[in-house]
């Protein structure tokens, strides 16, 4: 893309235009910034992300407080993929896919998210719009993927049966939404798209030699999408309230607490019907929820869980040393670990 586009080759040959408190660059004023200085220091992927995330229909801003922030958002793109990666690693979607009706709702959400970000995405380079796929690409990983899904994800993906349908359901929407975004970086991040892709598709040479990723589109996307961001929002203040607790030196993670919440209306019925795969999504080790027909009544509190906490999962259950054989494991690590899995539905 950078060698082949007109308006990239004047700046890789002359400099930029605007440096980041707006002076116009020029060598004879020896305020250029020489765009192989920023290659030999940062990486081609950083001065390619640049590019790429840069509005090239007006005048072109650098600094190194914007090449910092493009560092930071290539980084937190970067460990969104070793994450996926490193999940992917016992699985093989030929042997362990899990069909689509048969994921788990929270994945089947996951996968209606990726395909409107890449609907999105793939419009912008239609038009040769190539700022907003990238911006979207990092807010898609740090807050999409990263805050939320991937957050969620990890005690599944962690504690549950190696081999059973919650966490293989995860892996499946894990290898689509990889290779999702592996293509469409490639364009822009050409080289860490092609890392990626020896470990993601080992015997298929190259990255550039795909078409984008067909994603499975759940027939319920647009009620999944409207009940989980729903859901999203009701965390978000979930999380304020562990967070109260954690500065106040009464918790050290979100699994150190409780969580009670008073909803009424089609909010207590919303929460209500995850059931015990609420505490899951909450990431606190147990949630105690109550109707009530007052809307100025609704609340949520949040106290340290007082329950003995299971080395394997971290969760502070009452049932921790329930058996004999295993007295620092809680029932659903025995059960994971040496029985037939503990039932998954939402999260």
């Amino acid at each position: 893309m950078l060698n082949g586009c007109a308006p990239y080759k004047s700046l890789l040959t002359h400099g930029f235009t605007v440096a980041g408190d707006g002076r116009k660059m020029s060598k004879s004023l020896g305020n250029a910034v020489a765009p192989q200085k920023v290659s030999e220091t940062l990486g081609a992927e950083i001065l390619r992300l640049w590019v790429g995330s840069t509005d090239y229909s007006g005048e072109i801003g650098i600094s190194d407080e914007i090449l910092k922030r493009v560092v930071e958002s290539y980084r937190r793109i970067r460990n969104t993929l070793k994450f996926l990666l490193s999940n992917l690693a016992d699985f093989d979607a030929a042997r362990d896919a899990v069909p689509l009706e048969q994921m788990l709702e929270i994945d089947r959400y996951a996968l209606a998210l990726t395909a409107n970000f890449q609907k999105r995405a793939l419009a912008s380079y239609d038009k040769f719009e190539f700022h907003p796929a990238m911006a979207g690409l990092a807010v898609f990983c740090s807050e999409d993927l990263g805050a939320f899904y991937l957050d969620i994800l990890k005690d599944r993906l962690y504690t549950a049966q190696k081999a059973g349908r919650p966490r293989r359901s995860a892996q499946t929407a894990l290898h689509h939404i990889t290779h999702a975004l592996v293509r469409l970086m490639a364009p822009i991040l050409s080289f860490t798209a092609e890392e990626c892709w020896t470990h993601l598709a080992p015997g298929k040479e190259t990255v550039f030699a795909e078409t984008y990723h067909q994603i499975p589109m759940p027939r319920d996307a647009e009620s999944l999408l409207a009940r989980w961001n729903s859901l999203r929002e009701f965390r978000g203040e979930v999380t304020k309230k562990l967070e109260e607790l954690r500065v106040a030196g009464k918790i050290g993670s979100a699994l150190d607490a409780e969580v009670s919440v008073v909803a009424a209306g089609p909010q207590y019925d919303l929460l209500l019907s995850l059931g015990e795969d609420l505490r899951f999504v909450f990431i606190v080790s147990k949630v105690t929820l109550q109707r009530t027909d007052r809307p100025d009544q609704a609340r949520i509190d949040a106290v340290p869980s007082e329950h003995v906490k299971c080395e394997r999962c971290w969760h502070h259950r009452v049932d921790v040393g329930s058996h004999a054989e295993h007295p620092t494991l809680c029932g659903r690590c025995v059960s994971n670990l040496f029985g037939s899995g503990e039932p998954r539905g939402f999260a």
